[in-house]
């Protein structure tokens, strides 16, 4: 055994004792990724990409409702690294999130394990890494969590299961799209798309004829959103980001920056190959990329041009978004129905309006929220809040409707109360679709529309049946209204879902505050939490 495989068990056995006593008797799954360097080529053009593992992209993690995770990752870069799960709610555990306000980025050369678990959830996500345009060269990967055996899913157990990652792509190395951006400039437009890593018909998913499948697909892209479609065949949507939904035939779906669903694919076609297409939404050059599906049986490839879907059309993308319904009666992660939770009577508590905008400040490209581009702090947020750090940020340092004055850099923190529940309107004023994710949370999607919101809008709310997800996308010159219960203390990030925009500021940082120091409300700050900026050598408080 080597050096570091010891030094791997010894520290996965040390925390599945520090946690055990946390986390309860739910089963423990086990990982370790050496995250490195690699040629890749794929879009023919060799480029440095972050491989996981030797992969790319990343190895898919697999689990349970409720079971625990312990993900040693050792960085084996040139430069820090942190790896975020996307809609992975880590109940009262923000220590885990994986993202700067959260957490020390971990160095070249060392370690660092997450101890995740994957509480009352289900469904399909992805996980990513969340520094310095990382996501660019790769080191991402999927994520499912499949229902405990005693819960019931809404439909038959498929005879098989696909993961697809799509998303836009850059032939440029991820430092020289960096450089782009700190020089004051937003990112051109993508090269080329990719579905699992791989360029034109990289990819073949092979079916039996007459038998059903889930296809899993997220949009881990920088800055494009995308319609998805399988020649010949229709797709049943059943999930989106945790909820089962009403089970609505699509001939092709919508999938913004960030966002993942689930649909059923029977293979009920003449025995031969069809295209799965992928194609950008609402670009003035229309991107395209295809895998194959392929027929156990097939007695004929593909042939001919794969078939068009939408592509500017805005009303035909809104009119499939509010078409999302969830599904009443169907069990989530618990045994209960998803409609015994009625988002629509609970009485808001605080109303959080945030607008986009598009300023050049310093003269340079920014991107801001509510007149803020936030810039990160010398210190994690969650890290100078535990250890009360004064000077690294302030609570109020954004304000939670727009106010029109000129923009300025900030770091951007929200207070909110813990048991609270927040209306939030994303406000979109530019002419282009947008794409807004929540770490830590859920929320419900009770209305989006064109125009101005006002308070009128609320009159249009679904107030019964809508979905609920963690990232939902704003049309342009529009807005999207969400219901979200503040029910996990901590500090959570919500961010533009376009990398770039991210990047350059569009993101802030949501407190959420409960006064009693309780491990019912939040877990203690993990024995094995990295120490940077002026943290550095602080310890917590003994007990």
């Amino acid at each position: 055994m080597s050096e570091n495989s010891f030094l791997y068990s010894l520290t996965s056995l040390f925390l599945v004792l520090s946690f055990s006593c946390i986390y309860g008797e739910d089963p423990y799954r086990f990982f370790t990724w050496n995250i490195t360097y690699g040629d890749i080529w794929p879009l023919g053009v060799k480029q440095q990409g972050i491989l996981i593992n030797g992969q790319f992209p990343g190895p898919q993690i697999e689990a349970v409702t409720n079971e625990n995770l312990i993900i040693n990752v050792f960085n084996s870069l040139d430069e820090p690294f942190l790896i975020s799960w996307n809609g992975i709610q880590q109940r009262r555990n923000s220590w885990q999130d994986g993202v700067y306000g959260t957490n020390c980025p971990i160095p070249p050369g060392q370690n660092f394990t997450y101890v995740l678990q994957v509480k009352d959830q289900i469904g399909s996500y992805f996980y990513f890494p969340s520094l310095a345009l990382h996501k660019a060269a790769g080191g991402f990967g999927g994520f499912k969590i499949q229902s405990r055996s005693i819960i019931p899913i809404p439909f038959p157990t498929p005879a098989g299961e696909f993961t697809v990652l799509a998303g836009d792509w850059y032939s440029k190395n991820h430092t020289d799209l960096r450089a782009i951006l700190d020089g004051g400039s937003d990112l051109p437009s993508p090269d080329g798309l990719l579905i699992n890593g791989r360029g034109l018909n990289g990819n073949t998913f092979t079916v039996e004829q007459g038998k059903t499948y889930r296809l899993r697909i997220s949009n881990v892209g920088l800055t494009t959103a995308i319609n998805f479609r399988i020649q010949g065949h229709k797709m049943l949507l059943v999930e989106v980001e945790g909820t089962h939904t009403l089970q609505n035939t699509y001939e092709s779906i919508d999938v913004h920056l960030g966002q993942s669903y689930s649909v059923l694919v029977t293979a009920d076609q003449p025995p031969q190959d069809y295209y799965i297409v992928v194609s950008t939404r609402f670009t003035s050059q229309i991107l395209t990329t295809t895998s194959i599906l392929h027929y156990s049986n097939s007695a004929a490839s593909v042939s001919g041009p794969p078939p068009g879907g939408p592509t500017i059309q805005i009303d035909w993308s809104l009119e499939q978004a509010r078409s999302l319904r969830r599904n009443l009666t169907a069990n989530g992660p618990r045994p209960n129905p998803q409609g015994s939770y009625h988002y629509g009577l609970i009485n808001v508590t605080h109303t959080i309006r945030l607008q986009s905008t598009a300023p050049i400040i310093n003269g340079k490209q920014r991107y801001a929220v509510n007149s803020v581009s936030f810039i990160p702090a010398d210190t994690p947020l969650k890290l100078a809040d535990y250890f009360k750090i004064s000077g690294v940020f302030s609570l109020g340092s954004i304000p939670d409707y727009p106010t029109g004055s000129g923009a300025y850099l900030q770091t951007s923190v929200m207070a909110a109360d813990f048991r609270g529940y927040a209306e939030v309107v994303f406000e979109n004023p530019e002419d282009v679709v947008q794409s807004w994710h929540v770490d830590g949370h859920n929320f419900f999607v009770v209305g989006m529309d064109g125009g101005q919101w006002t308070p009128a809008n609320r009159l249009t709310y679904n107030l019964r049946d809508t979905i609920s997800r963690c990232t939902v996308q704003v049309y342009p010159k529009s807005w999207t209204a969400v219901y979200m219960p503040l029910d996990n203390v901590g500090m959570w990030n919500i961010r533009s879902e376009n990398w770039a925009r991210q990047y350059l500021g569009q993101q802030l940082y949501l407190r959420v505050y409960s006064p009693v120091n309780s491990w019912r409300d939040e877990y203690p700050i993990p024995s094995n939490a990295l120490k940077c900026g002026r943290a550095i050598g602080l310890n917590p408080p003994s007990l």
